[in-house]
């Protein structure tokens, strides 16, 4: 196995919030990237962690026009009181979606559930980690987003017109099986940022993911243009969900979305968000055998996991054990090459970094 190495959490912090800092972005907003990227790392999640992050930002955000530092939202009246409207104008995506999030839970607790629609979006990254943390407060937490670019062949089609599109569930299962079950996917075959953790290894991606700009199928990833949706029809439509509830709430066409040099004046090139938090105990109806609510879940849990299925493994349980292993190591841990790209970012912010002094284990 790979060396694998041990960045302190502290140092982590410090760096990404500095990298936004040296960007023009506020301390609010540059506490935000780093809390939110130690919360990927911590999972284990590599495909969007604080290199792609920065790395989009470079791409499409604060060097691009498309994220502006220090933008402030504008919450938009709404006739109904559980359900919030705000334009992010720009604001970047991560602190935006923390925001929403917060305020989807004031909403559950005085109404039961409480949903923020946000146009004018930048993109916010892995929703996991925000409905995670939603669900560990104990709210049943979702949400989804059009993802940065159009960069997905619809189902029977050849030209990418839909994000990578993700959906995002919680549940706030801790008490019962010792970690909120989350169900995250982007609705193509992986996410982008998939593919980007394969050119940063130099390893080929197995074939049926993606397709050259020419749109034929291949496994040289830095030829990878555009991506199949997961599970052929199934995934196409639950890409489409996010661009039709976008369309609902403000956004505009696909092929357009954070392509700056294409977004033709008056249009929108911006993403769009969807939060909801629901309170458990506004569901309950009624259960069998005296059970709890809780007693239910696990109930059903159980049932599932028996008949043989013992070894079956529940989503958010990866997510989970990465966490654990965090957890044992006390800190966050990384590839060389993702080691290699913090220092390339610490020197862009004049950030000390020795990444030779980090101690390595063998996981």
């Amino acid at each position: 196995m790979p060396t694998t190495f041990i960045l302190p959490t502290n140092v982590h912090y410090a760096l990404v919030e500095a990298a936004y800092r040296h960007r023009g972005y506020t301390g609010e907003e540059a506490a935000a990237g780093a809390k939110f990227s130690e919360l990927t790392a911590w999972h284990g999640i590599k495909t969007h962690n604080a290199i792609k992050a920065l790395h989009l930002d470079e791409l499409f955000g604060s060097k691009a026009g498309g994220c502006k530092p220090g933008a402030e939202i504008t919450k938009i009246p709404s006739k109904y009181k559980a359900v919030e409207k705000w334009d992010a104008n720009r604001k970047l995506g991560q602190a935006t979606a923390f925001a929403a999030m917060d305020r989807c839970m004031q909403l559950a607790d005085e109404y039961g559930t409480g949903i923020v629609a946000v146009d004018n979006a930048f993109h916010y990254l892995w929703g996991g980690g925000y409905v995670i943390d939603a669900a560990k407060k104990g709210y049943i937490a979702y949400t989804g987003c059009t993802a940065a670019l159009a960069e997905v062949v619809p189902f029977g089609g050849k030209y990418p017109t839909l994000g990578t599109n993700p959906h995002s569930w919680a549940f706030p299962t801790q008490d019962e099986i010792g970690f909120p079950i989350c169900i995250d996917w982007a609705t193509s075959i992986v996410a982008m940022g998939r593919i980007q953790q394969f050119i940063r290894e130099g390893k080929a991606v197995p074939a049926g993911w993606g397709v050259d700009e020419a749109g034929n199928e291949t496994t040289d990833p830095n030829k990878i243009k555009a991506l199949f949706p997961f599970g052929a029809h199934k995934g196409y439509g639950l890409s489409l969900i996010d661009e039709i509830l976008a369309a609902y709430i403000g956004g505009s066409t696909p092929t357009i979305r954070n392509r700056w040099d294409k977004v033709p004046a008056g249009e929108k090139g911006t993403c769009c968000f969807y939060f909801q938090c629901t309170r458990p105990d506004a569901l309950a109806v009624d259960f069998v055998k005296g059970r709890s609510q809780k007693d239910n879940v696990k109930a059903v849990l159980g049932d599932i996991l028996g008949h043989g299925n013992e070894k079956a493994i529940l989503p958010g349980q990866l997510e989970a054990n990465a966490a654990a292993l965090s957890a044992k190591h006390g800190g966050l841990l990384f590839t060389q090459a993702e080691i290699e790209a913090f220092k390339h970012i610490a020197d862009e912010a004049g950030f000390a970094f020795d990444g030779a002094s980090l101690k390595s284990i063998d996981v």
